[in-house]
């Protein structure tokens, strides 16, 4: 491994070709130093092109695609204003397919740019805050770039050799943080209705943001609750602090919180520094469905921009507005379906624009995310839907009370009409 101790020496020009496709890492696993210098120095590199699943750094703007041709699975987190600039390239596809479409090149990776922890005694590294894709990246890559950060903490998990690392780049400082969503009203009132679903020994899947990280603090009664997630973020550390998540009751993986990816804070890195009871793993164990049906009683909680009369789901787009993406929706919808005990939670507010618009809505304005034939139950802050063995006229009727008051009127006109011919 070549050592940069300083990061300004770093000098992409003698590193990378031109034409390099790069990977990487994502989320609060980004590796911001190499960022910049790639923003910096990318221009007098002809060709260069990138993927990342998500961004949170806010690095990655529409002026830094006169470096590099941005690609992504979607519009999460910063990247949202990407889409907004017509700046980015999305790919569709669920982030479990990501690592397994880097080895067969169907995403590219001549170099990887990656963060890790400072090397244990054995001289391994730890993927620190991601585990996900960037193994897959490691494997194929002609070039791994790492910046090795001693604010990164140590996780278990797959390690990376010093003697993988062609360029490592020593910094200092705070990785990316995603500080705990500012909970509304209305935020509060989904998660009552969905915490119902969420009993004692259950094991709990969700992303990050202010629905998630409002039913947390209502579970502080429950007993033995497990998580196996792709990411989880800092109330996490509240509940098993609290004595509330345990994984004790976990068929697989007991006494363990599994997980891909650390979204949050230095509360929760500080938490997972050399934590034997959470464990960092690839989205091809994290997603897998027959991991998945081992876990019983999951229940999974994921969001939706728009949610139509038979259930379809839609969680990318709005109109001509990209806002979000496949991420691993239809793999935990599905997991959590088909868990024994478990349940599968699309939440979302009744209404978007200041209550201008109805997400629960007669057609979809966007791409289907999720197929109805998956969808369990959908909340909002007026009440929860089971949909799983409804059909269709009374999927239609459940959807239409729980959309908010002043559309439903218009909605029941639909309904009635699917009521009346059936589908």
């Amino acid at each position: 491994m070549k050592v940069i101790e300083n990061p300004a020496d770093l000098d992409l020009g003698a590193i990378l070709r031109a034409g390099d496709r790069i990977v990487v890492g994502q989320a609060c696993g980004e590796p911001t130093t190499l960022i910049e210098a790639l923003i910096a120095q990318g221009r007098e590199i002809r060709g260069l092109s990138a993927f990342t699943a998500t961004s949170f750094s806010g690095l990655f703007t529409p002026e830094a695609t006169e470096s590099v041709m941005l690609s992504s699975m979607g519009a999460i987190g910063a990247l949202r204003s990407m889409t907004e600039a017509h700046a980015l390239h999305v790919i569709p596809c669920h982030v479990s397919q990501v690592g397994p479409m880097i080895e067969a090149g169907d995403i590219g990776c001549d170099v990887a740019f990656i963060q890790v922890s400072p090397a244990d005694a054995r001289g391994n590294h730890s993927f620190g805050l991601v585990s996900d894709y960037v193994q897959a990246a490691v494997a194929a890559a002609r070039i791994v770039v790492a910046e090795v950060n001693d604010r990164v903490p140590h996780t278990y998990g797959a390690m990376l050799a010093g003697s993988d690392i062609d360029v490592g780049v020593h910094v200092s400082r705070s990785p990316v943080q995603v500080p705990p969503s500012r909970i509304s009203d209305t935020d509060t009132a989904i998660a009552r209705f969905a915490a119902e679903y969420i009993g004692d020994g259950a094991v709990l899947q969700s992303g990050v943001g202010a629905v998630p990280d409002a039913i947390l603090p209502l579970l502080r009664d429950r007993r033995d609750l497990g998580v196996h997630s792709g990411m989880v973020g800092d109330g996490l550390v509240d509940l098993v602090e609290a004595g509330v998540i345990t994984n004790a009751r976990k068929r697989i993986d007991r006494g363990v919180t599994v997980t891909g990816a650390l979204i949050g804070t230095d509360r929760l890195y500080g938490f997972a520094h050399r934590n034997l009871e959470l464990r960092m793993c690839p989205t091809s164990y994290t997603h897998d469905g027959a991991v998945l049906h081992a876990l019983d009683r999951l229940v999974t909680i994921n969001s939706a921009v728009e949610v139509d009369l038979t259930g379809q789901v839609n969680a990318e787009q709005s109109g001509t507005a990209y806002l979000g993406g496949t991420g691993g929706q239809v793999d935990f919808v599905r997991g959590g379906t088909r868990s024994r005990g478990g349940h599968s939670l699309i939440v979302l507010p009744s209404t978007a624009k200041g209550g201008a618009v109805s997400r629960i809505t007669a057609a979809l304005s966007g791409p289907v995310t999720t197929a109805r034939s998956d969808v369990d139950v959908v909340v909002t802050e007026f009440g929860a839907a089971e949909l799983k063995g409804r059909n269709l006229a009374e999927r239609a009727s459940r959807l239409v009370a729980i959309a908010h008051p002043d559309f439903r009127e218009e909605l029941a006109r639909t309904a009635d009409t699917i009521a009346r011919r059936g589908f």
